[in-house]
């Protein structure tokens, strides 16, 4: 079992190597979940977005599309490469700004200077507990008041939670990812001082996984 710095290290090298020998693998379309975050995005009347996690940038690139300004930040430079490649393609890179940035360091954003953030299974990735609650702190940070927070993650349901190699604090290893798998109380406990306002179960994929969609507001 590694410890954390190494499983991430581990995790940062899988991801870099699965980008380069698959490029766009997510394909071109958005996640459902990127598409009802930006229908409440635009309810809340936000206008900048910040993409934690955005890979290769399939979602980064609909937000932007749909008028958003975007900031997409991945730790694998090779993802963020193809994201602006595509941007440009689509004639949409002056509305895309993209970052290298491990989750586990703090943003490099000034305090209430995001309308909205979005994760699609990065909170679910080799993040410790501990490290969950300070990204989430980070996210508060940088939210404007009233700020919208959607983020999705596989849940404990999921058919390969407790497969595979395990490295503690219900995170599994299998196929190469590194997976933390969420019990509700995770979800209660990294919305307490927020406005939770949806936990809503779904299906993505073909085994098919198992996740939760998170949407929380940051009170005025």
């Amino acid at each position: 079992m590694a410890d954390e710095q190494e499983l991430a290290e581990i995790q940062r090298r899988h991801w870099q190597d699965t980008y380069a020998a698959h490029p766009g693998m997510y394909g071109e379309e958005p996640s459902d979940p990127a598409v009802h975050a930006a229908a409440v995005f635009r309810a809340a009347g936000a206008r900048n977005v910040l993409e934690l996690g955005a890979g290769h940038g399939r979602d980064a690139l609909f937000f932007a599309r749909e008028g958003f300004t975007v900031q997409a930040t991945d730790f694998s430079p090779v993802g963020l490469e193809q994201l602006r490649d595509v941007a440009r393609s689509q004639g949409v890179e002056e509305r895309v700004a993209t970052a290298v940035h491990d989750v586990r360091e703090p943003l490099a954003l000034p305090d209430d200077s995001v309308d909205a953030v979005f994760a699609h299974m990065l909170l679910c990735m080799a993040l410790s507990t501990k490290e969950l609650h300070a990204l989430v702190g980070e996210v508060r940070r940088v939210l404007r008041p009233s700020g919208v927070f959607v983020y999705t993650v596989r849940h404990t349901g999921d058919a390969h939670y407790g497969a595979g190699t395990e490295h503690g604090d219900d995170i599994f290893e299998h196929g190469g990812f590194a997976v933390h798998f969420f019990g509700r109380d995770l979800v209660d406990t990294l919305a307490e001082g927020w406005t939770l306002n949806e936990v809503h179960a779904f299906e993505e994929g073909d085994l098919p996984r198992r996740l939760w969609r998170v949407t929380q507001t940051l009170p005025r």
